[in-house]
Parts: structure tokens; C-alpha cells; sequence
């Protein structure tokens, strides 16, 4: 697939991307940190999704969600993490148009989608601690998948807003790419027109999505730490650990993206840091934060152990 624009713009059918480094060794190293990663962000996650598909004690819809987070935080990073891994044995950073269209529409899809499954956490967890008489009645199961359909729409909307776009644009000669992967921002640079009012434009279509959750988090667990602090019930204390480790996330996944997409800061090896941040760091905290700080995770992982012990022992 390749990009023309009438007769005087150049045929382009691949960028070149410049990476997170130049020295060999550094990309050695980088490669096998990364790699170390990445294995542990699909191992993690996959432990939490058999974890609590196969545990009864976690059929609830707060452990239904944080199944859907695990398997949208896997591809979130499988969307850039594999490419850069190859990159850095490669003298040529290349991916054709066709794959840098795609990194773009999934990135934003899947980023997106986590964004609104976020607000439906904590809509949960506002139930849960607010409305608990009422829980499992305006939880059920039908909802729960009404709501995880709802985040993957409005990701995929907002995804294809962006590559209807960007699809369209005149590409020049100029094809370098300084990151590691197609980022909406990076691209639109590379374009052979002035970019001012696209810029504006999708700093506008990702603060609609970024902003309105973020503010809509911070108000849902405003009012939740709000009630938890009145409450002098027992349970008091564990609800605050489950919404600290539920704002622990946010925060480390909303930040990085309101400054690459909202409000950016145009210093390279910053957006450089926070997109790795975002894509690989993020999704590798949030198996660890969920599993070390949340009881019943813990519990279930020794069942799930005991259980394979058992049935070696028995074979």
C-alpha cells in the first residue's frame, strides 16, 4: 500500500524509524531488557485472565473487568513492543505504510478502549462501596459485557476518526520517524501541508476521549475515598486499598498519554520516555498492582498452584 498525492509528491510506501538509541551496545542492552519485558507483561497478564476464568471465588463483575483490563493491556503493548524488539538488530528501521497506519489505529483503539474500561471500574467500585445492597442487581453480567462493548466502540470510533484522517494525507520525501513506533503525532509532522489545524484537531478528538475520562475518574473516586473516609465499617479499609490501586493505574496510564496527545511538551526524548511508559510499563504494572496488593488474587494463585500440585501428585 502507498500514499500519492496528484503528481508532484513522491511516492511513499515505508518510513524509517530512528528508535530509542544508535550505539549498538545500548541497543543490546535495550533489546534485552525489553524482551525480559514484554515476556512478562503477556505472562502476567494471562496468569490473571486463567486466574479468574477458572476460579469461582473471582466470578464477580469487578474480577470480570479486570480480565477485559489484563487482555486490553496485553494488546496495547503487543502493538508496538514486538516491532521494537526486532528494531534493535536492524540498521534499517523500516515498516511499510500499510503497518504504520495500523500502529496508529490500534494504539489509539486499544488506548482509548482502557481509558473508558477505567470509568467502568470505577463505576463498579462506585456501586460496589456507594450502592452495595444494590451491587449485584445494577452489576450483572449483562451490563458488565453491555459496558466492556461500550469502552472497545468508543475506542474504535475515536481510532478510526484518526486513520480516516491521517490515510488521506500528501506524504513527501521526508520519512523519518523519531520514535520507536508510528505515533498520530510523529506522522502528521511528515505531511507536505501545514499541519497547524490538524494538530489542533487531534489534540481536540483525544482530549475529548483523554480529559472527559480522566475528569470523570477523578470525580467518581473523589466521591468513593469521600464515602469510604464516613464509613466506619470493617470493610472500610479494603475498599480504600482497592480504589488506591485503582488510582495507582490511572495515573500512570493517563499522565504519559495527556502529555503525548493533549497537552504536549515537544521534547523528544520525553515523549520518547512516556510513550515507552504508556505501552510497556503501564501494562507490566497493572498485573502487579492488581495481584501484590488485592487479597483475593493472592489467594486464588495459591489455590490454582495447590490444585496443579495436586493433580501432578496424583498422575
Amino acid at each position: 500500500m502507498s500514499k500519492m498525492d496528484g503528481g508532484n509528491h513522491s511516492l511513499v510506501s515505508e518510513f524509517v524509524l530512528l528508535g530509542l538509541a544508535h550505539s549498538q551496545n545500548i541497543q543490546a542492552l535495550l533489546f534485552m531488557i525489553f524482551l525480559m519485558l514484554y515476556l512478562l507483561i503477556v505472562s502476567g497478564n494471562i496468569v490473571i485472565m486463567v486466574l479468574i476464568t477458572t476460579d469461582p471465588h473471582l466470578h464477580s463483575p469487578m474480577y470480570f473487568l479486570l480480565a477485559n483490563l489484563s487482555f486490553v493491556d496485553m494488546w496495547l503493548s503487543s502493538v508496538t513492543t514486538p516491532k521494537m524488539i526486532t528494531d534493535f538488530f536492524r540498521e534499517n528501521k523500516t515498516i511499510s505504510f500499510s503497518g504504520c497506519m495500523s500502529q496508529v489505529f490500534f494504539a489509539h483503539c486499544i488506548a482509548a478502549g482502557e481509558m473508558v474500561l477505567l470509568v467502568v471500574m470505577a463505576y463498579d467500585r462506585y456501586v460496589a462501596i456507594c450502592k452495595p445492597l444494590h451491587y449485584f442487581t445494577i452489576m450483572n453480567l449483562k451490563r458488565c459485557t453491555g459496558l466492556v462493548l461500550t469502552s472497545w466502540t468508543i475506542g474504535f470510533v475515536h481510532a478510526l476518526s484518526h486513520l480516516v484522517v491521517i490515510v488521506e494525507l500528501p506524504f513527501c520525501s521526508a520519512k523519518e520517524i523519531d520514535s520507536f513506533f508510528c505515533d498520530m503525532p510523529l506522522v502528521i509532522k511528515l505531511a507536505c501541508m501545514d499541519s497547524h489545524n490538524l494538530d489542533i484537531l487531534m489534540y481536540a478528538d483525544c482530549g475529548v476521549v483523554g480529559v472527559t475520562c480522566f475528569i470523570l475518574l477523578l470525580i467518581s473516586y473523589t466521591y468513593i475515598l469521600i464515602t469510604v473516609r464516613r464509613s466506619s465499617k470493617a470493610g472500610a479499609s479494603k475498599a480504600l486499598s482497592t480504589c488506591t490501586a485503582h488510582i495507582t493505574v490511572v495515573m500512570i496510564f493517563f499522565v504519559p498519554c495527556i502529555f503525548i496527545y493533549v497537552w504536549p511538551l515537544n521534547i523528544t526524548w520525553l515523549d520518547k520516555f512516556l510513550a515507552v511508559f504508556y505501552s510497556v510499563f503501564t501494562p507490566l504494572l497493572n498485573p502487579a498492582i492488581y495481584t501484590l496488593r488485592n487479597k483475593e488474587m493472592k489467594n486464588a494463585m495459591r489455590r490454582f498452584i495447590n490444585n496443579y500440585m495436586d493433580s501432578q501428585g496424583k498422575s
